[in-house]
């Protein structure tokens, strides 16, 4: 017997985020966005330097490095170089991950 289960994909975008801050800290829109600006400049700024931001409970954002490798074009099939370069990770936090 199948049964079809109803799930709904939720994406929530910066404006709703600002929204929802604003609300639950009960500040203005206006601060809510100068919060959440400040925290993205300030994890930015860590990853940048190799370092890593770590909010317990939540989870850590850091920076990995990708080893230079080959590819293809997908269109043409051609054989092309990937140069190395690091990449932002983030990994769940244990309380975090098991409320997933």
């Amino acid at each position: 017997m199948f049964v079809a289960l109803n799930f709904k994909k939720t994406t929530m975008n910066k404006a709703e985020l600002i929204a929802k801050i604003s609300e639950d800290a009960g500040i203005t829109k206006t601060q809510a966005n100068e919060a959440l600006d400040s925290f993205v400049e300030a994890v930015t700024k860590t990853l940048k330097g190799n370092g890593k931001v770590t909010l317990v409970g939540f989870g850590t954002f850091s920076v990995s490095k990708r080893a230079a490798r080959n590819g293809r074009n997908p269109q043409t099939g051609e054989v092309i170089k990937i140069k190395a370069r690091k990449v932002a990770r983030f990994k769940a936090g244990k309380e975090l991950a098991g409320k997933l």
